[in-house]
C-alpha cells in the first residue's frame, strides 16, 4: 500500500467512527444538564438531576414554594399539575424564584429549548 492509500483508509475509518458516534448519540433523549432544586411547603428540598427537555414534569405532591434552576435551559413553572393555565413563571438558567405571598405553589414545569 502506498502512503496515499493509507491516508484514504485512515480518512474512511475516521468518517465511519464519526458516523457511528453521531448515530449512537442521536438515540439518547436530550436532557437539561444540571439540577433543578426546589423547596416544598413542608420545608423539604428536592432535586431533579438532568430532567428530559420534553414534556411536562410534575413537582412533589405539595408543590414547590422556591425553585432554583441550575440547568443549561430555562424553565416555565405552572400552578397546575399539567403545565397549563395562567400565572406561569419564567425562570432562566442559574436563577431562583420564590412564590409571592398568598400565591399557591408551583406544581409542574416545562423546559424552554
Amino acid at each position: 500500500m502506498s502512503v496515499t492509500d493509507h491516508r484514504r483508509l485512515g480518512a474512511a475509518a475516521g468518517a465511519a467512527v464519526l458516523v457511528l458516534a453521531v448515530a449512537g448519540c442521536s438515540g439518547l433523549g436530550r436532557t437539561a444538564v444540571g439540577t433543578i432544586a426546589y423547596d416544598t411547603g413542608e420545608k423539604r428540598e428536592i432535586q431533579a438531576t438532568s430532567p428530559s427537555v420534553k414534556g411536562c414534569h410534575r413537582l412533589a405532591s405539595g408543590g414547590a414554594v422556591k425553585v432554583t434552576n441550575r440547568t443549561t435551559v430555562d424553565l416555565v413553572l405552572y400552578p397546575t399539575h399539567d403545565c397549563t393555565g395562567r400565572n406561569s413563571t419564567y425562570l432562566g438558567t442559574t436563577l431562583s424564584d420564590v412564590i409571592a405571598p398568598g400565591a399557591g405553589p408551583w406544581r409542574s414545569y416545562t423546559t424552554v429549548h
